[in-house]
């Protein structure tokens, strides 16, 4: 019984690790192609493999950009689903600095979500309920600040969830345009102090 239960674990591992070659090689080649402009087989052919063995792991581009989705996301959530108030946005401000630290998948992010804004888009959901989960999730730390007596007087915390979310994404496109010209971690921790009475 145990030899069986480790000769599954040796193809899955392989295969596990198989995908995430491939959604790396996705993820390189949507960063730089845009996902309208990335073919299937050219994400197989930078890692060497047939067009055929990629579709046995992804059925269709629109599975493989989930994926690629996904693995942007595994850099944005440890820590925020365990953090509450004010520790939400001390963990936004380390989004922000792990974003600064991967520019591909940041950069990536920006022209998806730019693409994705066309309703016939494969990501259009995926955008838009991730948009509506994280300006969610920041409004109830704020909310939770609010009830603690943690949120400073007569902010809003509906309307500034939104506008942190929206100063995340825009300080991403000012700095993928000259990233010498702005430190974005400092911005939004120096903004979110505005709002927070506890240290950010």
């Amino acid at each position: 019984m145990g030899g069986s239960t480790t000769g599954r674990r040796g193809p899955y591992a392989g295969t596990a690790a198989r995908r995430r070659t491939i959604l790396e090689s996705a993820f390189e080649v949507f960063s730089e192609a845009g996902y309208r402009g990335g073919s299937m087989r050219d994400i197989a052919q930078r890692i060497g493999i047939a067009h055929t063995t990629l579709l046995h792991h992804f059925s269709s581009k629109s599975d493989l950009l989930a994926g690629v989705l996904e693995l942007r996301d595994e850099h944005d959530q440890p820590g925020l689903a365990e953090a509450g108030g004010a520790g939400i946005l001390r963990q936004l401000v380390e989004v922000v600095r792990r974003n600064q630290r991967t520019p591909g998948l940041t950069e990536l992010y920006c022209i998806l979500s730019a693409e994705a804004t066309a309703p016939g888009h494969p990501a259009h959901e995926w955008f838009r309920e991730r948009y509506v989960r994280t300006v969610g999730h920041t409004r109830a730390a704020l909310e939770q600040m609010a009830q603690r007596g943690e949120l400073r007087e007569g902010v809003d915390p509906a309307r500034e969830a939104q506008r942190i979310v929206a100063l995340m994404d825009g300080l991403q496109v000012q700095w993928l345009l000259d990233r010498d010209s702005i430190d974005m971690a400092a911005q939004m921790r120096e903004y979110l102090r505005r709002v927070s009475v506890p240290e950010i």
